[in-house]
């Protein structure tokens, strides 16, 4: 009888777990491309500069007449816009490198697990790119306004550009990951972590955990914090409604014969 040569043993499982490591590089790389190609683009057109521009112009709408922002650092007037280069740069080259992640994990799922993550990343990405604009054209506007009009007429506003930039970048994570409210509630029922009726259950419970997370994430102002909470509650009942078709259509074999 023949001794089994560890080394034979070893080399069946070296060769996937290397191929998964080269497939992995190769979605990173071209993740990474093309965050660098959109960055490339948008340095052309429109620019760093104009970038900021674009993103502080709901500020500069509401600011007394002469009034601008300031640079209260050597170097913010290059990292600044630098900066939203970049943001924008992997925004825009989201969808790609989310679908990168997708071919990476989907061959290893089985066709049920296609159904429930496909469409949670299409609708997760969907839903933040829908609160980041729904934070820029509309809370920023009122916000701004409502700000202005409690500022005496002695002060003249000049808000610093790296300030901004975090208030920025604070609000549209905020109202990005708020309208993730729906995705969140799918999961936890198709995981069934609760029931369709206990989320029902739960919504005076949401009601009052939604104003809390806006008055703690949002300016100390009542515009901002109704901007946040009531569209969090209508995305609550979306994701109910969604959940119930979710958990139809997503079942395994075995759970639906069950």
């Amino acid at each position: 009888m023949s001794e089994t040569n560890p080394q034979d043993e070893l080399a069946g499982s070296e060769q996937p777990f290397v191929a998964h490591l080269i497939e992995l590089r190769d979605r990173l790389i071209r993740a990474v491309a093309a965050i660098g190609f959109a960055a490339a683009v948008l340095a052309i057109f429109p620019g760093p500069g104009e970038l900021y521009d674009i993103l502080a112009q709901p500020l500069v709408a509401h600011l007394p007449k002469g009034a601008t922002l300031i640079a209260t650092s050597v170097i913010s007037p290059f990292m600044v816009p630098l900066k939203i280069l970049m943001m924008a740069a992997f925004l825009l080259a989201l969808p790609i490198v989310l679908y990168q992640v997708w071919a990476f994990v989907a061959p290893g799922l089985y066709a049920h697990e296609k159904k429930l993550v496909l469409p949670l990343v299409v609708s997760s990405t969907f839903l933040f790119f829908m609160g980041v604009a729904f934070c820029y054209f509309f809370v920023f506007g009122q916000v701004f306004a409502f700000i202005q009009s409690f500022a005496p007429k002695s002060i003249t506003a000049a808000p610093d550009i790296e300030a901004y930039l975090s208030f920025v970048l604070t609000m549209f994570l905020a109202f990005g990951l708020a309208f993730e409210v729906p995705v969140a509630v799918v999961v936890l029922a198709r995981m069934g972590v609760v029931s369709i009726q206990k989320l029902k259950d739960f919504r005076g419970y949401f009601v009052v955990l939604a104003f809390v997370i806006a008055a703690v994430v949002t300016p100390p102002d009542v515009v901002s914090q109704l901007a946040l909470a009531i569209p969090m509650c209508l995305l609550y009942e979306l994701g109910i409604w969604a959940a119930k078709i979710f958990i139809t259509h997503t079942q395994a074999p075995d759970e639906t014969e069950a």
